[in-house]
């Protein structure tokens, strides 16, 4: 009876901060609120639409970026849906793949909820995954080309956003240094294989190294890159100011930095692919908001400078909003894939979504901070 009397409160606040001429760009809380709302109400009473298991990689993202938003924005109807899902799966993860990133990323959410509620159940699971994959490392090349490699080994770019926040909550939920170890050596080795010293942007995967686009560009995906800067925020949080990890982590942060900067088109939006904007016209809205996402976070926290990034950051807010129908539609989303293809308002996923409250959140945290 009081989850649903939450629902009905929750809905309630946003039908009535609902305006049908559109949402504002602007950086006041209210602005932010009003369209992160909407978006969140939109995806919430379309999700079962949604094509994607409920412990799908891409509803990870999706229920990380609702706990983001219903701590920070206040709304309560985020953690609610959240805690559904979790209480109607019981807490646990897909099995069928105990190595794959993409299938710990739900944890992330339950990590969350449980740093909210204290409740044991929600990350007991996720813990005992962790824990075996710590303790049983695979010995795989990390390749995505390799038939073991490609799922046991963090071997795509992707996968540096879905799994290691959780090893690096783990490690602070327990102080075991064994999910700080094995998050720093399965890391640092992706870097090393999928890293582009020269653009310090990523590619998708090995397979992707060779291939050029057809302006002669590197095959550099737009969401894979955004996955990465993404996820670097949640694995600092997590590791004390004194760690070598953290300044390894946010080195690499502040390094690719610049190059989100001169990918991003005049009119603030990114593309499906980063060096070939001409090829993919359309704005892609996921790797948009995993990068505002990255940069609010940036700037909030003092990596990063705000006279050089809050530009940026503004313009990619207002190039986001652009994609947001009247009744919080979230359009311009590259459909699931692993390199770059065009986009329209009418392609949206809930992984787009997740980055937008994620962006949002820190939007948000930036507008109210004293």
């Amino acid at each position: 009876m009081k989850k649903t009397l939450l629902i009905l409160f929750a809905a309630t606040a946003l039908n009535e901060a609902f305006a049908a001429d559109g949402f504002s760009a602007k950086f006041e809380a209210g602005a932010v609120s009003r369209v992160c709302d909407a978006v969140a109400r939109w995806q919430m009473d379309n999700h079962h639409l949604s094509p994607h298991g409920l412990l799908d990689w891409t509803n990870g993202a999706l229920y990380r970026g609702m706990v983001e938003w219903g701590r920070h924005g206040g709304n309560e109807a985020c953690l609610v849906f959240v805690r559904q899902i979790g209480e109607r799966l019981d807490w646990n993860l897909l099995n069928d793949r105990p190595y794959h990133a993409d299938d710990i990323c739900v944890a992330q959410a339950y990590i969350e909820m449980y740093r909210l509620y204290g409740e044991r159940e929600m990350i007991q699971a996720a813990e005992e995954r962790a824990g075996w994959i710590v303790d049983h490392p695979s010995k795989a090349p990390l390749r995505k080309d390799d038939p073991v490699g490609c799922d046991e080994r963090w071997s795509w770019c992707d996968a540096l956003f879905m799994a290691p926040p959780v090893y690096a909550a783990f490690y602070t939920l327990t102080g075991e240094k064994r999910f700080l170890e094995y998050l720093n050596n399965e890391y640092r080795a992706c870097v090393e294989a999928l890293y582009d010293r020269d653009e310090h942007l990523f590619y998708r995967d090995c397979i992707r190294i060779p291939l050029r686009e057809p302006n002669g560009a590197k095959q550099l995906w737009g969401r894979g890159c955004g996955w990465v800067f993404s996820g670097i925020p949640f694995i600092v949080e997590n590791l004390p100011e004194d760690d070598p990890a953290r300044t390894y982590f946010l080195n690499l942060f502040r390094e690719m930095a610049p190059s989100v900067l001169r990918t991003q088109d005049e009119n603030g939006a990114w593309h499906s692919s980063l060096l070939d904007p001409k090829s993919y016209p359309n704005p892609e809205n996921s790797c948009s908001a995993f990068f505002c996402h990255g940069l609010a976070w940036g700037i909030n926290n003092g990596i990063l400078d705000a006279v050089t990034y809050r530009n940026a950051l503004e313009k990619g807010w207002k190039s986001l909003l652009e994609g947001v129908s009247a009744d919080g539609r979230l359009g311009f989303i590259q459909p699931v894939g692993h390199d770059p293809k065009n986009t329209s308002i009418e392609t949206t996923d809930v992984y787009g979504v997740g980055a937008l409250l994620m962006a949002g959140s820190e939007i948000y945290k930036l507008c109210t901070a004293l």
